[in-house]
């Protein structure tokens, strides 16, 4: 079905209901690598019992943690197979700390659509709310749906070289090794996408082997850097953000680069990530971490 951008542009989906214990937080960590040291403190600070400190990231996949069925693409004005959709971009802003149990209610609402020619790309935010109303988070996301452009749109801006990609020497340079079974831990936290378990299912998607989510790119990524950056307190960051631009196999180790944005740590750090065994393939790019 077209995208019929005038009932699409501005709808705003029905409120939903979720909540998370601190179980989940810490499968959340766990996911992502942490506890890697089990006797550094930072460390323990993600997984303790009952009240860990949260990665601001988590808010990015709180709403589907339990979800054990694919979702599905169909909303106002828009209605796409699943096979069409690639994650585009990811980004997440925090008041203050995400607390390590709660109930949350989120309103999603369709922000811009941009017709490629021969793809769309749809961005949404979701504002996630206390029961007391108070903002908890705000998320913003872009899919990539091919196969859908052509429908009459704006075109939109093309994808902006990330201010980190000069030729000034980088400010900070991690390596992130990731587990050979890190996507089949990750998984627990709510995507079931067979791509990153099923062998078969990976070959036939024209992969080697299943790849990493991207979301686990991206958190731990985010963790990386509150751990560098912030002294592993996540208290001090007031948002993160990426575009997924490359896949990741589990067992490969990452490598992010990052920049001071005009030389100033207050003005945040952009960064890249990059898989430095094949040749530097980037994994995300746009990275931008903005402390509180």
């Amino acid at each position: 079905m077209p995208i019929n951008l005038e009932e699409a542009i501005g709808a705003e989906l029905d409120p939903v209901e979720f909540s998370w214990t601190s179980s989940d937080i810490q499968l959340y960590h766990l996911g992502l690598g942490a506890g890697g040291n089990p006797m550094d403190k930072r460390e323990l600070r993600y997984l303790a019992d009952g009240t860990p400190q949260v990665l601001p990231t988590f808010g990015n996949v709180a709403q589907s943690f339990h979800m054990t069925a694919p979702p599905e693409v169909r909303f106002p004005g828009i209605d796409i197979e699943l096979s069409k959709v690639l994650h585009a971009s990811e980004a997440v802003t925090v008041p203050g700390p995400i607390p390590p149990s709660g109930t949350g209610t989120a309103v999603t609402r369709f922000t811009e659509i941009w017709d490629k020619g021969k793809a769309a790309v749809i961005w949404s935010e979701t504002n996630v709310t206390d029961p007391g109303g108070k903002l908890l988070w705000t998320q913003k996301r872009s899919i990539f749906a091919r196969g859908e452009g052509g429908f009459g749109g704006d075109r939109g801006p093309s994808a902006a070289s990330s201010p980190a990609l000069s030729d000034r020497a980088p400010d900070l340079e991690l390596s992130v090794p990731t587990a050979p079974a890190q996507a089949l831990l990750y998984r627990m936290c709510g995507d079931r996408n067979p791509l990153h378990s099923d062998p078969d299912f990976a070959a036939a998607a024209g992969f080697p082997r299943p790849i990493l989510h991207g979301l686990c790119t991206y958190g731990m990524t985010c963790k990386a850097l509150v751990d560098n950056l912030l002294d592993g307190d996540v208290s001090g960051l007031k948002s993160y953000g990426a575009r997924m631009a490359g896949v990741v196999f589990p067992g490969e180790t990452l490598r992010v680069t990052a920049w001071k944005n005009g030389g100033d740590p207050q003005g945040g750090f952009s960064a890249v990530v990059t898989v430095p065994g094949r040749d530097d393939a980037v994994a995300l790019a746009g990275v931008e971490f903005v402390p509180a």
